[in-house]
């Protein structure tokens, strides 16, 4: 009998942030060695893992890929760490996956690498990973992502996920302080950081392009209420369906930010936080993924390629090793409310399809 639902049970109670996933790499490292894998824990000092089927017959080196950590979260007024994107069930698939392929002895030529991410939703993990070397032998990495109830359904899938290219951008504003009932004697941060987010909103790019760009934080506060502000911190969430447009949406919020401020004799540092990459699939990988689709749902339940407006750090493994075939791919799980809502939820049954979907990819590369 399969364990994902016993593995996802499990992780599920343990949410970790990105970089802080002790418990969770752990427990799917011990599991690993319990089930007889070659375990390398700690990659590139993190808590990324690599484990391997070596078939010790020639043939093509491919990885599975899942990440690992949850989204931190404020409810009712707390932090708390919460696995609202699902990491917790695309753990616990190629884990069950790595598991029942060994004990079938399904690799019969090559070798394949289970590579489990820390830190994606920092949009870092992907990067560690790379330097870490745990690319350097590949040449077919696959990974997937739980899909919401509007894109598709328990028993659909889709072989190809087209994710955008994300920036976060902050922007340190500083003005001069002032009394509220002399105002002309300082430069109200507070007036800078909304003339900026107007003039972000402004900006026009292509309309034949798909991109969006708004701001997601505003942080101003004098410490009390009769005093003008000095500081106002804003961060802009930009999405890019091609890599190439983000390079100019950046520039162009940069310059917005900084000359709409300076018209108010403020000043402006814009900084990236984080970034991800649009995706770059290989055709070859995705007709992979469409065959093992096929096999397990039917044609009935293989789906067109899907475009999302959101990011994905995997990205970074085709993007730093261009020579490596990546192919990303969607699950139907009838998920609602949404990724990233507090209350997201999916018919677990799905995951046992995910675990047959990935060991039919391994049969037809490594079989």
């Amino acid at each position: 009998m399969s364990k994902v639902l016993d593995h996802y049970h499990y992780l599920h109670e343990i949410p970790e942030l990105g970089f802080q996933e002790f418990k969770t790499s752990a427990y799917i490292a011990d599991q690993l060695e319990k089930a007889g894998l070659k375990v390398t824990r700690n990659i590139n000092q993190t808590t990324g893992i690599v484990a391997e089927i070596d078939s010790g017959a020639p043939g093509p080196v491919l990885a599975l890929r899942a990440d690992m950590d949850a989204l931190g979260h404020i409810i009712d007024g707390v932090p708390c760490a919460r696995h609202t994107c699902g990491h917790d069930g695309h753990s616990s698939v190629v884990l069950t996956a790595a598991q029942e392929l060994l004990a079938e002895g399904a690799v019969k030529k090559g070798r394949l690498k289970i590579l489990f991410q820390p830190a994606e939703e920092l949009g870092a993990g992907a990067l560690a990973m790379v330097e870490g070397g745990a690319l350097d032998d590949v040449e077919m990495i696959l990974g997937f992502h739980l899909r919401p109830l509007e894109e598709c359904v328990v028993g659909q899938a889709t072989p190809a996920v087209r994710y955008s290219a994300c920036s976060t951008l902050e922007a340190t504003i500083k003005g001069a302080p002032a009394h509220a009932a002399r105002p002309h004697l300082g430069v109200n941060a507070l007036d800078a950081a909304v003339q900026a987010v107007n003039a972000v909103n402004a900006i026009h790019l292509s309309p034949g392009l798909n991109w969006s760009v708004k701001a997601t934080r505003f942080l101003c506060d004098a410490g009390v209420t009769n005093s003008v502000p000095d500081e106002a911190r804003v961060v802009w969430d930009l999405r890019s369906q091609e890599n190439a447009p983000m390079e100019a949406l950046k520039e162009k919020v940069t310059q917005a930010i900084q000359h709409s401020v300076a018209a108010l004799g403020a000043t402006a540092q814009v900084v990236v936080l984080k970034e991800m990459p649009a995706a770059e699939i290989h055709d070859d990988a995705t007709e992979v993924i469409r065959a093992a689709i096929s096999e397990v749902l039917g044609p009935e339940g293989l789906l067109d390629a899907r475009s999302t407006p959101g990011s994905e750090d995997f990205f970074y493994y085709p993007v730093k090793r261009p020579n490596v075939k990546a192919g990303f791919w969607g699950l139907g799980t009838n998920l609602v409310p949404g990724l990233h809502h507090p209350d997201m939820h999916f018919d677990l049954n799905a995951l046992e399809i995910g675990v047959n979907i990935f060991k039919s990819c391994v049969k037809k590369v490594l079989g």
